[in-house]
């Protein structure tokens, strides 16, 4: 269905965070209202983010990975959760669209650096975070995705528990790796892999690591490909040399 992830805002209410593209697909999956068009999202990631937010609001900087709070911002309530999608700390802040740009004003005068989605992708990709569409989709299992851990086994009943306790007993037949290349020239998501001369899987992502230096994808292939192993990335007829790597690429530290 979606990449998603769910604050708690209070008893009675839940704000569902999809990607932007399937949020009608969402709402019609699991009810609610369509908020998107009177809110903005502002996050604010990096080793120094809450060093920057406790100039703009105390309680910003105060919040714990995986918390939300409702904090009111110059009489604004914003809610502010201690998430992201980029490996890093920080927080995301969901502003009223009407004082969006006003925060945000203040969020850059403290000294943080604005950057796009180029930037983001970039760091979700080093820190080995699933992409919907890419790793995971109706077509690709939590468990091919090293994403176990965010089933609910206990759980009596849900949507597909019983294939997936079935795939869990017999096992996979492709799972998520990464995987570094050398040299500038980045792999990117559909590239077939191969051992040798025979293909073995297929990229998810892939793209330059500015703080690596070097090449690095994702790739759903055969289990049993390990660690260490050399292959190869067909870029466009070029074959690319490679390392399977344990992810993520770079841990936070």
């Amino acid at each position: 269905l979606d990449d998603i992830i769910v604050w708690w805002i209070k008893e009675d209410r839940f704000d569902v965070m999809p990607n932007a593209s399937n949020t009608d697909r969402v709402v019609s999956a699991i009810g609610g209202v369509d908020v998107t068009a009177t809110r903005a999202v502002l996050a604010v990631q990096g080793p120094r983010a809450k060093e920057f937010l406790a100039t703009i609001n105390k309680e910003f900087a105060e919040i714990k990975k995986f918390s939300v709070r409702q904090i009111s911002w110059r009489g604004v309530e914003c809610i502010v959760a201690g998430t992201g999608y980029t490996g890093e700390n920080g927080v995301e802040i969901a502003v009223p669209n009407s004082h969006a740009i006003e925060l945000w004003d203040a969020i850059v005068e403290s000294g943080v650096t604005p950057a796009g989605l180029g930037a983001r992708d970039t760091l979700r990709l080093e820190a080995g975070l699933p992409l919907h569409g890419h790793e995971l989709s109706s077509l690709i299992t939590p468990l091919e995705a090293n994403l176990n851990w965010v089933v609910a086994w206990d759980k009596s009943e849900f949507t597909g528990r019983g294939a997936l306790i079935k795939q869990r007993e017999s096992g996979v037949e492709r799972c998520l790796v990464g995987i570094t290349t050398p040299g500038r020239r980045p792999p990117r998501d559909g590239c077939q892999v191969f051992s040798g001369e025979t293909q073995i899987g297929i990229t998810t992502s892939g793209n330059f690591s500015p703080s690596l230096q070097h090449g690095v994808a994702m790739a759903l292939v055969e289990p049993r490909t390990q660690v260490g192993d050399a292959v190869t990335i067909d870029v466009r007829g070029t074959r690319l040399e490679g390392v399977v790597v344990k992810l993520p690429f770079i841990a936070k530290k």
